[in-house]
């Protein structure tokens, strides 16, 4: 089965993740999808592949005769979609040899990608594109990671001249929530480090993210009769405002981009009487995350002064760390994934995510895993696309990483 064709299948489970759910996975679709994998890796001849009671799935490559003693590495990607745009029944197209212009996704709805909107598509002239209908995502994060780490497996367990170590693989539930390292089996897995196949163009691997925190915060405000509310009411709503209105207003996701860190409300509600706030925070930098946190508090404090002690209750979590600090002293697991990319002739490049993956989490759980490419771009939105021609090329990316056993 080409890569493309087992991305195409993929993308007709339905597995976006649940923030609101205390399961894991948090959604039964991610367990059946697991259980598909998992049929799909014992057909390709995979060791041991199971998926766990949490939804985690594994499997294992042994090392070829003579690669034994050959450290063993990972490959990992995450099953889960987002919940920023539906994930339910997704309408995969094929356009085939693009030649550089918009491309209409939905003549019905008149929803087009445009050129002018999206510059990249620029660089897939000449490529065969699968794009969605307009109506959901596409998948393509992580569903394209997905298929061509098993595409490389299948090439492997097949090809006896191809000599590689031993070789685990792993497809984690609930990344897109957060929660896609919590319960992962390091032990298990048994790798000396691993790629995470989780977005973008081919030549880049990611090996810093952002620090992240989070902010939930309750306001209480007083709520009585409008006609008689005066020296009496505080309203919970304009207090929020005012809140937010302390905060700098040129860091928030609009206003910033490459290293800026930001401070991002993405959920309000409530009502006179009570309302919650959730924040996220993000830096780069630790410390300059740590400025943003105490500008938080500083302006709960500044509230709770002039309206009441109890008015504003923040809880502040710090929820992943920069990898980078944990990758930088080991460097050499960057260079392999370069010299796979400079074998199939890209410049390889790096540049921080304005976001996280597993593999943050995981580099301080023990298991060091910086990020490379699928292909895809857009994610989380109605106008994502991925090469297929990338995804061709990522395959063999994944197999030299894997091959890669003289320079180690």
């Amino acid at each position: 089965m080409k890569v493309h064709e087992r991305f195409i299948d993929y993308v007709k489970f339905d597995t976006t993740s649940d923030p609101s759910s205390n399961k894991c996975p948090s959604t039964e679709n991610q367990m059946i999808f697991a259980r598909y994998l998992v049929e799909q890796m014992k057909n390709i001849g995979i060791k041991d592949a199971h998926v766990d009671e949490c939804g985690y799935v594994y499997g294992f490559i042994d090392a070829k005769s003579g690669c034994e003693n050959i450290q063993s590495i990972g490959f990992i990607a995450h099953m889960d979609t987002s919940d920023a745009v539906s994930g339910k029944k997704i309408k995969p197209r094929i356009v085939t040899n693009y030649d550089g212009k918009d491309i209409i996704l939905n003549t019905e709805s008149g929803i087009v990608m445009e050129v002018d909107k999206y510059s990249h598509l620029k660089n897939y002239i000449g490529h065969d594109l699968i794009v969605t209908d307009g109506t959901t995502l596409l998948g393509a994060d992580d569903k394209a990671g997905i298929a061509e780490i098993l595409s490389m497996a299948e090439i492997l367990i097949n090809n006896d001249t191809l000599k590689h170590g031993p070789i685990s693989i792993a497809f984690t539930p609930d990344e897109e929530i957060g929660r896609g390292a919590d319960l992962f089996d390091v032990k298990k897995f048994n790798a000396s480090y691993a790629y995470t196949v989780d977005g973008g163009s081919l030549g880049d691997i990611q090996y810093e993210n952002f620090n992240a925190a989070s902010a939930h915060i309750t306001v209480t405000g007083l709520s009585v009769h409008p006609g008689g509310a005066k020296n009496i009411m505080k309203n919970a709503i304009l207090i929020a405002y005012e809140f937010n209105s302390l905060l700098p207003c040129n860091e928030t996701p609009q206003h910033t981009e490459k290293k800026e860190g930001f401070h991002h409300l993405h959920d309000i509600s409530g009502t006179e009487e009570q309302v919650l706030m959730k924040y996220i925070l993000r830096d780069h930098d630790a410390d300059k995350l740590k400025q943003k946190k105490d500008r938080f508090n500083l302006a709960a404090d500044f509230i709770n002064r002039v309206y009441g002690s109890n008015t504003i209750k923040m809880d502040i979590k710090d929820t992943y760390l920069n990898m980078a600090e944990m990758l930088k002293p080991h460097m050499y697991i960057i260079e392999r994934a370069n010299r796979a990319y400079v074998a199939l002739g890209y410049t390889p490049t790096s540049h921080a995510i304005r976001g996280g993956t597993d593999g943050a989490r995981l580099s301080y759980m023990g298991l060091l895993c910086p990020n490379i490419a699928t292909g895809g771009h857009n994610a989380h939105g109605r106008f994502e696309y991925v090469s297929i021609n990338e995804m061709e090329k990522m395959v063999a990316v994944l197999v030299h990483i894997a091959c890669d056993i003289n320079n180690i």
